[in-house]
């Protein structure tokens, strides 16, 4: 199972912190990606990580913007999103695909096979 939760109502050049907490399974077996579906748009990957290894992803649209981190032991996937602006406002989803290469991950939506219901992100002043 997957939920996340963080979302709200930012202005432009604040920041949101979105966890993706799991149960039933090990984030070591596992790759976890964060993707955004904004309105009238198609759902995009955003940023991924590794089971282990620590390895991340970012689309380029967040790069230097959004950080990736695991706690292995809380079993949570934390999005970090600074210096957001409106083109962030989506709904934003995490999913998780079961993988032996432990430094692994891709933001490619068909990857993956379990998702989150997902927590709206708002950016406007």
């Amino acid at each position: 199972q997957l939920v996340e939760s963080g979302g709200g109502l930012v202005q432009p050049g604040g920041s949101l912190r979105l966890s993706c907490a799991t149960s039933g399974f090990t984030l070591d077996d596992y790759a976890i990606g964060w993707f955004r579906q904004a309105p009238g748009k198609e759902r995009e990957g955003v940023s991924c990580i590794s089971p282990r290894g620590g390895v991340t992803n970012f689309a380029d649209s967040v790069k230097r913007r959004f950080l990736l981190s695991k706690d292995a032991g809380d079993n949570t996937v934390v999005l970090q999103m600074n210096s957001l602006t409106p083109e962030d406002t989506a709904i934003y989803y995490c999913a998780t695909v079961k993988t032996s290469d432990q430094y692994w991950c891709t933001i490619r939506e068909y990857d993956y096979n379990y998702w989150g219901q997902g927590t709206q992100v708002t950016v406007s002043s």
